[in-house]
């Protein structure tokens, strides 16, 4: 099967909105013409959503290593994509406006961070301290000791060839895999770029 698009989440007992985090990204592909896929990583949930997640189309890769980074890593080695597009399954990322991430990968870059500070931002999306203080802060810092230039370090939202990311390596388990990602890309000079995106 020659998959264009994997859409990857990581879960852990998100029952409560996995459903419409699915039904968005399978709705972005259809309403695209996108030949493409949804990736559950899960971590051992016990809330029943690896059932939910399979009754609606979802690969999902069982995961026994925890953290968020083991079950990402663990999704995205099953992903058959020729492009993966990573996102949580809280439902904050906007999975139906997935275009400027997809078509930037198609035309050569070969990683793509969402931006959620030159997004919109919903009322209460985004704790005050996160926003103005804890993701500034440490986006600095990442660029700071890293020689990167992003503008928000720690958005799940972003894009990868499955290429690039064979060639990143990747090996950190917990939340730190959202830091490891853009240093190991930056390291490898990858074409990087950034867009803009909502957050709920």
């Amino acid at each position: 099967m020659n998959l264009e698009l994997s859409i990857v989440m990581p879960c852990l007992n998100e029952v409560e909105t996995i459903a419409i985090c699915i039904e968005k990204a399978h709705s972005f592909m259809q309403n695209n013409g996108v030949e493409g896929e949804v990736v559950i990583g899960d971590n051992g949930s016990t809330d029943g959503s690896q059932e939910l997640a399979r009754s609606l189309g979802a690969k999902v890769v069982d995961v026994s290593i925890k953290g968020y980074g083991s079950a990402s890593r663990g999704a995205i080695e099953a992903a058959e994509g020729k492009y993966i597009i990573t996102a949580d399954t809280d439902d904050s990322h906007d999975l139906k406006n997935l275009l400027p991430f997809l078509n930037l990968l198609r035309s050569g870059y070969q990683f793509v961070m969402g931006n959620r500070f030159k997004g919109d931002k919903l009322d209460n999306a985004m704790p005050f301290l996160h926003r103005y203080v804890g993701n500034p802060v440490l986006t600095f810092l990442g660029n700071l000791f890293f020689k990167t230039n992003v503008g928000d370090f720690h958005c799940g939202l972003r894009g990868f060839t499955k290429t690039a990311y064979n060639d990143m390596e990747l090996k950190t388990t917990g939340m730190e895999f959202a830091s490891e990602i853009v240093v190991k890309a930056s390291m490898l000079n990858l074409k990087i770029t950034e867009v803009p995106t909502t957050v709920f």
